[in-house]
């Protein structure tokens, strides 16, 4: 009879390397939120992988870089603290980019940490073999991954390989969490997520960045539907009108396309209600907002 096997894992690396695409892969739902835009991750999302007898807990970080405002620094100590917490670290590099200023930079950084490193190339269905393979030896040169890894996680290739073998290598423990559990986020931080999925997907350039989502209300209601009330918060009166849009356009089409975000990640049907409020400082209740 096979023992009970439990392990953590961080999945690290710079911003938009597929670390949340990645997340979602392995867990087999989508827990964290996606977007073309970088530094859409701002706190640690958990995600738990099991097989018969093999519990991971998959530790998604935001992006590392070199952070320049107060919302980045947060952001990247919320990376770092997420890495700290750790038995084994998968690093995620795109492989369209290879081994940039902040992947060096990054790696640098995990001179220090205590971690048995994995390294996951991403991305390799949109690279040449040749690209792929004078990466590969980049890597292999470092001698710092005891494996490398080449995946797409957004088409799936590779990767039920690559989670097999995590399940082998997890050391002998304790389950943490229930087999059926896929993360241990709260349902308000999970639907206050999926919303700035589409602030991100929706909105054009810097807006995004500068603005934050809060779930007042979840509530089930008789017929067993979700009741959810959500603020946006924005810092600027002047961003206001645009997250509102023409006659309320764009909060339609933000709280539509939410709301059948949530009907499928809750699985049931979901009444969406959403608030745009004007608050120049709700970078100091990020931390809130995080874990609300």
């Amino acid at each position: 009879m096979q023992q009970h096997k439990f392990g953590t894992i961080a999945i690290i690396g710079c911003p938009n390397a597929g670390k949340s695409t990645l997340l979602n892969n392995l867990v087999g739902s989508k827990i964290s939120i996606v977007s073309p835009k970088v530094q859409t991750t701002r706190s640690i999302i958990r995600g738990i992988a099991c097989n018969d007898y093999s519990q991971i807990l998959f530790i998604d970080t935001p992006g590392i870089f070199a952070p320049k405002r107060d919302l980045e620094r947060k952001i990247v100590r919320t990376a770092w603290s997420g890495v700290r917490s750790a038995e084994f670290g998968l690093v995620v590099i795109d492989a369209t980019t290879g081994l940039n200023d902040e992947f060096n930079e990054l790696i640098k950084r995990m001179d220090n940490k205590d971690l048995t490193l994995y390294i996951a190339i991403n991305k390799i269905d949109i690279v040449t073999q040749t690209k792929l393979n004078d990466l590969t030896s980049q890597i292999e040169n470092l001698n710092i991954f005891k494996k490398i890894y080449k995946i797409s996680a957004l088409n799936n290739k590779n990767t039920q390989a690559m989670l097999g073998e995590f399940f082998e290598m997890m050391p002998e423990g304790e389950w943490q969490f229930e087999e059926d559990e896929l993360t241990d986020a709260p349902s308000k931080f999970i639907a206050a997520e999926a919303t700035r999925e589409q602030i991100f997907l929706l909105l054009e350039q810097e807006l995004p960045y500068s603005c934050g989502v809060e779930t007042e209300q979840f509530e089930e209601q008789e017929d067993g539907s979700l009741k959810i009330n959500q603020i946006i918060y924005v810092m600027k009166d002047s961003h206001k009108p645009i997250v509102i849009g023409n006659k309320g356009s764009m909060i339609k089409k933000i709280g539509t396309r939410a709301r059948m975000q949530l009907s499928k990640i809750f699985e049931r049907s979901v009444h969406l209600y959403l608030f745009v409020k004007v608050k120049d400082d709700w970078l100091n209740d990020m931390d809130e907002l995080m874990i609300s």
